[in-house]
């Protein structure tokens, strides 16, 4: 089944693309065969949080969601730029940095949010991919998380 296919059986619409307030950033950059996305936060309007530090602010469960949601933007971002997320041949690496506060160790739980959403609409052979997840003093606009990744195409 197609990633466009398994979205849809997922029940997942993609929300407008994230737009970047400055006109010498952009969502991604295609390289070769790669996909390069710029870090995206998850986005207003799908009743997730977009604003605290983990877990003081936003529980860790609630940052799951966020991160998920994130990815979803990501996705919004690609087929923006490709026309359709079909393009992509598999998810290479992804980066997620949660704004933590003081001892939580638990980011690698938070940014799963992310790869899960990723494994499920790229099937596992081709969702699985490299990760770092690392925990930050602030993200900007004080943003529970932010997602970036690299993808190759077909």
């Amino acid at each position: 089944m197609s990633p466009e296919a398994r979205l849809a059986q997922l029940g997942i619409v993609l929300p407008p693309p994230h737009e970047f307030p400055n006109a010498n950033r952009t969502g991604c950059v295609r390289s070769g065969q790669h996909l390069f996305v710029s870090g995206h936060p998850p986005p207003e309007g799908l009743g997730v949080a977009t604003r605290g530090k983990v877990p003081t602010e936003v529980s860790e469960a609630d940052a799951y969601r966020s991160a998920r949601a994130a990815a979803i933007s990501i996705l919004s971002s690609i087929r923006a730029k490709l026309g359709t997320i079909d393009a992509v041949s598999r998810v290479v690496k992804v980066f997620g940095m949660v704004n933590s506060a003081a001892g939580f160790e638990r980011q690698f739980a938070v940014i799963d949010g992310a790869s899960d959403l990723f494994v499920e609409v790229f099937g596992p052979e081709f969702g699985q991919h490299a990760r770092s997840a690392v925990g930050v003093f602030e993200l900007p606009r004080r943003y529970p998380v932010e997602i970036e990744a690299v993808f190759r195409l077909k």
